[in-house]
């Protein structure tokens, strides 16, 4: 939640600051983290005339210079315990917050408690939108599980459609490096955090009104974070706040349909349901015809009582990837928001036969001897894990990491059926350790001991094939968050693609061991 400078004076000086063309100039703002985020913030308030403060823990020496040469000034801290005397002497007059700042930290609660506003990174941007002559609508995509795929599909949809797009937010590319491009953007799909949605205000001028927004699902995560599931799932209902066009829901999970129940949206919204059914009218699902199903949209479309727009057929999304339950809920969820702006069926149809999942989301990296060897190591979290074991019916699961305050127990209850073995693997492994002894007594249960980083893949594919027999899919589906072992969870899903080819003697059926650029962490 957005916090507003006690100041009236200053108050109304930032209520006025809602566009790129108002008076920035000379305003004392201090930013919180030098990640790719707290580096897109200072770049884009010193264009503007800003007098900026970065404070960090550390820094590259590339991004400090850099800072120099934009004219920020960089002040290093790597306690980040108490406010350097310097920043205190700048008295800032607006703190923006990196994402990775939790309420509670010393610096987010002393800014609360200051007399500064304080800012997300978002916030910002959305005041930022009208650079150009194109200002671009906003998609906002949140949820448990899913997001990055479905900002994806969406994304594709609308440049499919002849819309400049991007995918920008949680995603990896911050919001303001979009808003500033030279030549605008007709459509952003924004993907956000429960920690990006916490710092955004739902009233005022710096609230967000989005053409469609979407929660794909709900389930518990981030607790370390938040503090409670009732903080997390609140957290995540702001997506829906100010919505104007479409709040599309998941007809599956109540969270999401209560979420919508008690929005605060623009008159004439609507609330647009997905689910893998026959869809009602105002809905999109999927429908039985002879070959298979079809995906079709009930929403969008005069006559949507009595029919439906075709967007693509099962077998279709079988191609490109995307023919699990919870890859089709996030096609539907897609196909909704970019409808929501007009993109054509045509054009969804036409994005979804060339789209290819991204890596570390139920990729296959090899297969031989007749086991599936399959990357899912963006299953950070239980929820996202459940729906990649339900994918296959006979799993080895490689599972375990940072739980984030997270219970795992419910999850191995409910994935014990369909396991042939589990390799255990992270730093603390008691909880699941006793999860599987009450829930799966007679499951081979294999353990991870190293500590060496380099060797926790090669030693967890070693345990994995030895457990597995023809018929099994080995999958990396930790339910965690890495950043016990690795830096992240590109870095965990290339450590076991490299580990299964090594293991297996090279390339074993044509698929390689993907070295992908880096991805946004856990």
């Amino acid at each position: 939640m957005t916090h507003s400078a006690s100041d009236p004076v200053l108050a109304a000086r930032l209520d006025g600051l809602t566009s790129w063309h108002a008076d920035w100039s000379g305003l004392r703002v201090l930013v919180l983290g030098l990640g790719v985020t707290g580096f897109s913030v200072a770049d884009t308030l010193t264009e503007l005339g800003a007098r900026v403060v970065v404070l960090a823990p550390s820094v590259d020496d590339d991004r400090a210079e850099l800072l120099g040469l934009i004219g920020a000034e960089l002040v290093l801290d790597p306690a980040m315990a108490d406010l350097p005397p310097s920043v205190v002497e700048f008295d800032p007059e607006l703190v923006v917050l990196s994402p990775g700042f939790a309420p509670h930290h010393p610096f987010a609660v002393r800014a609360v408690e200051s007399t500064a506003a304080v800012w997300g990174d978002v916030e910002l941007a959305w005041r930022l939108r009208d650079k150009t002559a194109t200002v671009a609508e906003w998609l906002l995509v949140t949820g448990t599980n899913g997001k990055t795929t479905t900002t994806q599909l969406a994304t594709a949809m609308a440049l499919a459609g002849g819309r400049r797009a991007a995918a920008v937010g949680n995603i990896g590319v911050p919001v303001l490096d979009a808003v500033r491009d030279p030549e605008g953007l007709d459509v952003l799909v924004v993907e956000l955090s429960s920690h990006q949605l916490h710092w955004l205000p739902v009233e005022g001028p710096g609230a967000l009104r989005p053409r469609a927004s979407v929660c794909l699902n709900l389930q518990s995560d981030h607790l370390e974070w938040h503090g409670s599931v009732e903080a997390y799932r609140d957290a995540k209902a702001r997506v829906y706040e100010n919505t104007v066009t479409a709040c599309v829901y998941n007809k599956a999970d109540a969270a999401t349909v209560h979420m919508v129940e008690q929005a605060d949206v623009a008159e004439g919204c609507r609330a647009v349901g997905f689910g893998l059914s026959a869809p009602g009218p105002s809905d999109f699902g999927v429908v039985s015809a002879e070959d298979g199903g079809v995906l079709v949209d009930r929403a969008f479309l005069a006559e949507r009582r009595h029919r439906a727009l075709e967007l693509a057929t099962t077998a279709e999304l079988e191609t490109a990837g995307l023919a699990a339950d919870h890859l089709v809920e996030d096609v539907l969820a897609a196909a909704a928001l970019v409808r929501a702006v007009d993109v054509e069926p045509a054009a969804v149809r036409e994005a979804l036969l060339a789209f290819r999942v991204d890596h570390h989301r139920t990729e296959v990296v090899a297969e031989s001897d007749g086991v599936l060897w399959v990357d899912d190591s963006k299953a950070t979290n239980p929820h996202a894990a459940h729906a990649s074991l339900g994918s296959f019916p006979s799993v080895v699961w490689i599972v375990g990491g940072t739980f984030k305050g997270v219970d795992p127990e419910p999850l191995v209850r409910d994935a014990a059926e369909g396991l042939a073995a589990a390799v255990l693997i992270g730093v603390d492994r008691e909880g699941l350790r006793e999860a599987f002894r009450r829930h799966a007594p007679e499951l081979p249960v294999f353990e991870v001991d190293e500590t060496d980083t380099e060797r926790v893949m090669p030693t967890a594919v070693r345990l994995a094939a030895a457990a597995a027999r023809p018929g099994d899919t080995v999958l990396l589906a930790p339910a965690a968050a890495s950043f016990d072992q690795f830096t992240d969870y590109t870095a965990r899903g290339r450590a076991f693609a490299a580990a299964v080819a090594h293991h297996l003697g090279g390339d074993a059926d044509g698929h390689e061991a993907h070295q992908p650029p880096a991805s946004p962490a856990d």
